[in-house]
């Protein structure tokens, strides 16, 4: 048997282009916090980290450390969740650089991955491969909730257009949305694709 996301959670990893209202359960991470410009090359240290632990896990029956209950799957996309520092906050959203952004990155993990095994994990990729930011990775489990969301085409600096339609749709529906944080999915490799032909999941959260 295998684990395929992309048709048991399809609703998550693959919405319409048009925005929608969805409730997001618990799921399991890798995450790892940071700040600054992702256009820099210190962020691809952030991203090292999560694919090193990531892979980890999938490849763990080569290694014979896989956890109970193992089932073959595909590594998850990567995740991140978008803020801004809190000195671009006290100046009200302003003229905010990219320096300025706030972010968690994650890789969601398989529910047969615990907070002991993803401990183990941790360890034993600090011990093969010593990335400089290791030490800030973590396991979490995250709950969304109800969210509005779609899915992105195109470059990633014409997001706005998308979270102003999403708005639009929550103003139309008597949702609220609870801050300015989102939530973005990956859905394309950037290095092998058009910026047009880009696919991202926006996500935020609403009341």
């Amino acid at each position: 048997m295998k684990l395929d996301w992309k048709k048991t959670d399809k609703a998550f990893y693959l919405p319409g282009t048009e925005p929608e209202l969805v409730t997001v359960p618990a799921f399991k991470f890798f995450a790892i916090r940071g700040a600054g410009d992702p256009n820099e090359p210190a962020f691809q240290d952030y991203m090292a980290v999560l694919y090193a632990l990531a892979y980890a896990v999938r490849m763990s029956p080569k290694s014979g450390t896989a956890p109970a209950g193992y089932l073959e799957y595909s590594v998850f996309p990567l995740e991140g969740v978008w803020d801004v520092s809190e000195e671009a906050k006290a100046r009200g959203g302003a003229g905010i650089s990219k320096s300025e952004y706030v972010f968690d990155l994650m890789i969601r993990q398989p529910d047969f991955v615990t907070p002991e095994y993803a401990l183990s994990v941790i360890d034993r990729t600090k011990a093969r491969k010593p990335l400089p930011r290791l030490g800030d990775a973590r396991f979490e489990v995250l709950e969304e909730g109800p969210c509005v969301q779609m899915t992105h085409r195109g470059p990633y600096d014409a997001e706005p257009a998308s979270f102003a339609r999403m708005e639009e749709f929550c103003a139309a529906r008597g949702l609220r949305r609870l801050s300015k944080v989102h939530r973005e999915i990956y859905m394309s490799d950037p290095r092998k694709t058009a910026p047009e032909k880009l696919r991202t999941v926006l996500r935020f959260r609403v009341k």
